[in-house]
């Protein structure tokens, strides 16, 4: 089998996993489609083909994770993503979240503070698919505000704190869909940027997620 094959085994098991899915409560058919388009197994290391559709995060390089297929549904259900839309995501990781958005239309802006993660992005197997997606090195808490403003926000990491400068970076009206530390796991919430610079919150279920870290790291 060549390394990029998708076979018909493959896209069986992702059947199966979007019933698993739909089954722990994501409803948005979009997302459900898109996660469908995109072979998981590309993102990861050959030897853990065989599970690569089981609905669990594995290690990538780094001390980071692949997430969890139902938290990569999740957050992007809560992003509520619309074509076009400018999307900021803090943490690239295995680029496998950044390609979900791209794959639904956004025009996605990803950063990576790890270096050696950040130079595997120059060989992203879909880089002539996904036009639409923007690869950055640098630090999350600062975000990238030439860009911005974003009419959505991401971040894919456990935030100590809801980082000020991203709110700034948010547009009028925008999400940012983010875990917050609360003890040893992370309450995802989603956040909303009021008229006024503040921002309004919901809060939804406990995740656990490396740390967000500050900075870039050397290689």
């Amino acid at each position: 089998m060549k390394l990029y094959d998708d076979t018909y085994r493959h896209k069986g098991l992702r059947k199966k996993l979007l019933d698993v899915l739909r089954e722990k409560g994501i409803t948005d058919e979009n997302v459900l489609n898109a996660m469908n388009n995109i072979p998981r197994h590309f993102f990861m290391d050959s030897a853990l083909d065989n599970i690569a559709y089981e609905d669990r995060a594995f290690p990538i390089s780094d001390g980071q994770t692949i997430s969890q297929p139902y938290t990569v549904a999740y957050q992007t259900q809560l992003l509520q993503v619309k074509p076009n839309e400018k999307i900021l995501e803090i943490g690239t990781g295995s680029i496998y979240q950044a390609t979900m958005l791209a794959e639904l239309g956004a025009k996605v802006f990803t950063i990576e503070r790890q270096k050696n993660l950040f130079d595997k992005t120059k060989n992203y197997i879909f880089k002539s698919k996904y036009t639409n997606l923007k690869f950055f090195y640098g630090d999350g808490f600062e975000g990238l505000p030439t860009y911005g403003p974003f009419d959505k926000i991401i971040i894919t990491a456990a935030a100590p704190f809801i980082p000020p400068k991203l709110i700034q970076q948010l547009k009028t009206g925008g999400y940012m869909v983010i875990p917050v530390n609360e003890g040893e796991h992370q309450r995802m919430k989603r956040l909303t940027k009021n008229d006024d610079g503040t921002y309004s919150e919901e809060v939804f279920e406990n995740f656990s997620f490396v740390p967000m870290l500050g900075g870039k790291a050397a290689p």
